[in-house]
């Protein structure tokens, strides 16, 4: 049995891939005080990510970041080896290509010490599915965060059939850690827990449009005005255990359990159609109301940090002490061009 890092003397975690999700981690770490390693192999890289980072700093310096955190202690390189060396802990968010996370799993494995756990971002895939060309399989788990993960507090962590249960629970305890609210789930699920949830809201909103049944507009303030405002106080569950009054999910359930069967719901996803593409883009359009992604990212991180504020969910404990900076460098195994974004 491996007996893996004690996390009071991490000093340095590494991420393998820099886009949306690993900047996002990148850029939590560093809040966390951490000094972060990262590996990607695009020539611009480094830029996007100094971007993000900036971005996200001003709403982690309101919620997350500890004394002494230092934004600037992260570098970048483009040699698998060197980015991993010196990390306590290992954060992959690759994009979601199955052959390309077997294959990163398989260099990542060969390059990191063996009491080194690995977590993935993935949104979908498992970690059966991934981790089928390593030598220790043990040391795999997920660790699959929300957009944007510099903000949102939720971490599903799961391992697969070798995992072992000591690197599941140190992976659980070690995102707790840092600050993150973790959900350790008993088994592997397709799509994790809050993707399944989401999903499902996705494909009747996609229905909607396609049937000209609902606008863009229409289907999000259907939840910003309405059970959005009930949700970051109550989940779905409890928020129908107390619509069945003082009765509870019992008088909700034995009232309204027929109207579960009717027709309402359309979960199979629809055709996306050229035509349904166009009418959401051009929905999401209008909808943002010439408001720029830039405009919208600051919005919402806005109305994150007052929910969070409000719900108490700001509060978080103390990192690690963050160490220097070190340089950039070499060469890659997985191209830029596979590389480019990351899990969402």
């Amino acid at each position: 049995m491996s007996t893996y890092p004690t996390m009071e003397d991490i000093t340095t975690v590494a991420c393998v891939g820099a886009g949306t999700i690993g900047g996002g981690w990148t850029a939590y770490f560093l809040a966390r005080g951490y000094s972060v390693r990262v590996w990607d192999p695009s020539p611009v890289a480094g830029e996007k990510l100094s971007r993000l980072i900036d971005a996200a700093w001003p709403a982690l310096s309101e919620l997350d970041k500890v004394d002494g955190a230092d934004k600037s202690a992260w570098s970048i390189h483009t040699d698998l080896a060197e980015a991993v060396a010196g990390a306590g802990f290992v954060q992959e968010s690759a994009p979601e290509d199955l052959h390309l996370k077997r294959r990163l799993f398989a260099d990542l494995d060969a390059v990191c010490e063996p009491d080194v756990v690995i977590g993935s971002s993935t949104s979908g895939y498992s970690t059966t599915e991934m981790a089928t060309e390593v030598t220790h399989a043990e040391r795999f788990v997920v660790g699959h965060p929300f957009n944007p993960p510099y903000l949102i507090p939720l971490v599903e962590v799961v391992g697969g059939e070798k995992s072992s249960p000591e690197a599941v629970g140190w992976a659980a305890d070690f995102y707790s850690r840092i600050g993150k609210s973790v959900i350790r789930m008993d088994r592997e699920v397709p799509g994790f827990i809050a993707n399944r949830l989401q999903e499902a809201l996705w494909r009747e909103a996609l229905h909607m449009i396609d049937n000209g049944e609902a606008t863009v507009d229409q289907i999000d303030r259907s939840i910003t005005d309405g059970p959005g405002l009930r949700w970051p106080f109550h989940g779905p569950m409890l928020t129908f255990h107390l619509a069945g009054g003082e009765g509870g999910m019992a008088h909700m359930l034995d009232h309204f359990g027929p109207s579960l069967k009717s027709p309402w719901t359309r979960l199979t996803a629809p055709e996306l159609t050229q035509k349904l593409r166009d009418d959401v883009v051009a929905g999401c359009l209008e909808a943002s109301d010439e408001r720029t992604i830039v405009d919208l990212v600051a919005e919402r991180d806005a109305g994150i940090i007052a929910l969070r504020r409000l719900t108490g969910s700001g509060l978080s404990s103390a990192g690690a002490d963050a160490a220097s900076a070190g340089t950039a460098s070499a060469s890659g195994t997985v191209s830029a061009a596979e590389l480019d974004g990351a899990a969402g």
